[in-house]
């Protein structure tokens, strides 16, 4: 009677074994979903125990800490040097020693069946569907061929196999059955759309076909036809009493010429080439329609707990499922949160529900949730993220995390509020804070009035068939708030700026809060003016005259220069004055990589520039040589900054194995600084691994992307190199006047620890996934993510 309801110890923690990691593509999705159950699951009486699986498969017990890694990348090779994986023997142990293990694993191993079977075999309880049942969900063939046995409605498909030698009859034959003009290869058993291809010829289908099988993404392919309707999501949860309840569904609205698809990038990074809507525009009859649908589906493979569901509403009213996730992505704003937000339940209230169910179901006691520490008087901090620039989705991206982890600070109390593209400032309920642009939720803002008739019926059916009480659903929906930025500033005590970019970060909110009375975060507003500026920033560090401290060769051009100029001869000249064969180029005063892009030949400068004055949101992938989609300024840029390439020594990891290759002696890092008692303090710098040789967008702030090592390996940096780092970016950082908190990127010499200084951020990204938290828990005691943004406040004398 060692697990039941009457657990012999109630004052023992309640421990949960969250299961990270796996060999598939989507490891580091999986990373951003553990980590969300770390912030949302952990509590003083819920322990959470993190096991994390290598791509083959090797177990190992990791800290806490590494969850908070953009990439399991970041630490592979540690692990593989190290530490010594678990034997099946001792993870079984360890896995017994817990209530409850909660597999937060995407795609093969994770998803279909494999850690299911192993677990079971072992007796050990989890949260989520059996082995049998996932198997069936997740291979795309086998599923749609269930479900269509069963009557629900399926577009036709075909199968393709990896050493077969009828692919390409195969092909053919489809292709003139169905009178194909445009069509879908996928890998069976992938996800999160890696390796799906949208195809136009016989041709091109088996060429995408032989990628997946030569990338060995799978053995077996599905084709299928373009569906042409209407695609959404809708999440399903199991009730308290072992019922399916499907949630309010979102409609993602995309685009679809070209065959465009709604793929990795679309899926996991803001951007306004998809939009989301939920509830969806679909009639109400379509609505429950899909609900009815995908509640018989999830009985019909036998699924427990939750599970993602994704499909397509076509013209006259047919509905198919084409996609089954047994593990629901768990980022911080993933469908799983943002359906459930519209019930009123937090991030915290759902994990618990999904737990709690999983438990009663196998007869596990799960405590119950702490009080938040709403119950206690806590100052009240006013979040404000988005605005108008280019920067303002990683701004959103920034201030809902920040307001996410203030939600468990006993001193503070977190306010969202969204600034909007027109400089309006809307004080926002809980269920409309979590969509993925500013657009999106300005829209949703604006039209919450009307909609709430509308949404209040579906809302409340919902809410009846999963039986959620009141402490089940903590965040009530109420109408948001527009306001102007002096009501605002008028209205709080301390604002904390999670703006980039802009009136946010370049002195003039400063310069307003300050006349108001007003604390916030970061520097005043002449440093934020200066550092604002690349060129400026980089003429004051030039004058400073500080040994072993730079800044790469740099020249301003008005973007009108170039109508009356040739850019070849251009390009010539300004290559012979930087003695350097290439160029990076950069708006004057944009950051988080908008605009950046390396430029091998005037042909890339030509189309660059062509590109900018046409005011174009981004330069698509290949337009530049060697580059991938480049994200471009929202406001009209009228100069540019051009700076020497400075060549990097080649730095991997493959596998677990990290290589290097010493060739100039620079690696290029980014290092973050925090004030401890009225003095900058410099953490361990971390070195930035770009897939190109210029960190996208992605590379900084999309969990899963971009590889960080902090601190430096000691095999490519000396110590000493390091600590001379960190005194000149201390010395560097007092002269400009920095406080409160910052972050450099820079050049760093591995040898002497001299720097080339490229930027200075005086308001850093505090995505989920920054760098600046993996650098705080590096130190020594460590600062975890939320005591970091308490120290942030507290330095601003809140």
């Amino acid at each position: 009677m060692s697990k039941t309801i009457f657990r012999k110890n109630i004052e023992k923690k309640f421990k949960i074994a969250l299961l990270t990691g796996g060999p598939s593509l989507e490891r580091g999705i999986s990373l951003n979903s553990a980590r969300s159950a770390l912030d949302h699951l952990g509590s003083d009486n819920v322990e959470i125990v993190p096991v994390y699986f290598d791509q083959k498969k090797k177990a190992y017990q990791i800290s806490i800490d590494q969850l908070y890694s953009n990439n399991p990348s970041d630490f592979d090779f540690k692990l593989a040097e190290h530490s010594s994986s678990l034997s099946p023997k001792k993870l079984v142990e360890l896995l017994r020693s817990v209530d409850i293990v909660f597999p937060a694993m995407h795609g093969p191993f994770g998803e279909d069946g494999q850690v299911q079977a192993f677990l079971e075999k072992n007796k050990i309880p989890f949260v989520g569907s059996g082995s049998r049942a996932c198997k069936k969900a997740f291979d795309k063939y086998e599923a749609n061929k269930i479900i269509s046995q069963k009557g629900f409605f399926t577009l036709p498909d075909a199968l393709l196999k990896i050493y077969s030698k009828d692919n390409t009859r195969i092909i053919e034959n489809f292709f003139r059955k169905h009178k194909i003009k445009r069509a879908i290869v996928k890998p069976a058993t992938g996800g999160s759309s890696i390796g799906t291809f949208s195809v136009s010829s016989i041709a091109e289908t088996l060429e995408k076909a032989n990628l997946i099988f030569r990338k060995r993404m799978d053995t077996r392919v599905v084709l299928e036809p373009f569906a042409r309707g209407r695609e959404f999501t809708v999440i399903v949860l199991q009730n308290s009493f072992g019922l399916p309840v499907a949630l309010i569904p979102s409609e993602i609205e995309m685009a679809y010429h070209e065959g465009r698809i709604f793929d990795f990038r679309k899926k996991y990074l803001p951007t306004n080439q998809v939009k989301y809507h939920c509830p969806p525009k679909f009639e109400m009859e379509t609505i429950e329609k899909i609900r009815t649908e995908a509640a018989q589906i999830f009985s019909l493979f036998g699924l427990n707990d939750f599970a993602r569901f994704d499909g397509w509403v076509f013209p006259d009213g047919k509905i198919w499922f084409s996609d089954f996730n047994t593990v629901s992505g768990m980022e911080q704003n993933s469908f799983l949160f943002q359906q459930s937000s519209r019930l009123g339940m937090s991030h915290s209230d759902l994990l618990h529900y999904v737990a709690k169910n999983s438990c009663a179901r196998q007869k596990i006691d799960f405590p119950r949730p702490e009080k938040s520490g709403k119950e206690g008087k806590r100052k009240p901090v006013s979040v404000i993220f988005g605005g108008q620039t280019s920067e303002r989705q990683v701004s959103l991206m920034s201030g809902t995390n920040v307001w996410l982890k203030l939600w468990k600070s006993k001193i503070y109390e977190p306010v969202p509020y969204l600034l909007d593209p027109e400089n309006n400032v809307w004080k926002l309920p809980y269920a409309l804070i979590l969509n993925h642009t500013v657009e999106e939720i300005t829209e949703n803002a604006e039209n919450a009035a009307k909609e709430e008739g509308k949404n209040e019926s579906l809302i409340g059916r919902v809410k009846e068939e999963l039986k959620l009480s009141e402490e089940e659903a903590t965040e009530p929906f109420f109408l948001p708030e527009k306001m102007s930025f002096g009501e605002f500033a008028r209205r709080s005590k301390f604002v904390f700026l999670g703006l980039h970019g802009g009136d946010g970060e370049n002195g003039n909110f400063q310069k307003l809060l300050a006349k108001s009375g007003v604390r916030f975060n970061g520097s005043d507003e002449s440093v934020s003016r200066l550092c604002m500026d690349k060129f400026n920033t980089g003429e004051f560090i030039r004058s400073l005259n500080i040994k072993n401290l730079g800044i790469s060769s740099q020249k301003i051009i008005n973007l009108s220069v170039f109508e009356k100029l040739d850019f070849n001869v251009f390009w010539k000249n300004l290559c012979r004055e930087f003695n350097s064969k290439t160029l990076i180029v950069k708006p004057r005063s944009d950051g988080c990589s908008t605009g950046v892009a390396h430029l091998y030949n005037s042909d890339d400068l030509k189309n660059y520039v062509h590109y900018l004055k046409n005011g174009e949101a981004f330069i698509p992938a290949n337009v530049l040589s060697n580059h991938g989609i480049v994200e471009l300024p929202h406001e009209k840029t009228h100069e540019v900054l051009f700076e020497k390439f400075i060549e990097t020594d080649p730095v991997h990891v493959k596998g677990n194995k990290l290589k290097y290759t010493r060739k100039s002696g620079w690696v290029e890092i980014t290092i973050g600084l925090l004030e401890e008692n009225g003095k900058m303090r410099a953490f361990n710098p971390s070195i930035t691994i770009a897939e190109g040789e210029v960190l996208s967008v992605e590379e900084k702030f999309q969990g899963g992307t971009g590889i960080n090592l902090t601190p430096p390996p000691k095999e490519i940096v000396k110590q000493k190199a390091v600590l001379k780092t960190r005194k000149l970016v201390e010395k560097l950082v007092t002269k400009i006047g920095i406080k409160d908190y910052a972050r450099i990127d820079a050049f760093m010499n591995v040898t002497i620890g001299a720097l080339i200084a490229i930027e200075v951020n005086t308001l850093p990204a505090l995505t989920p996934s920054t760098v600046f938290y993996h650098q705080a828990l590096a130190e020594n005691p460590k600062i975890f993510p939320l005591q970091l943004l308490e120290k942030i406040i507290k330095n601003s004398g809140y």
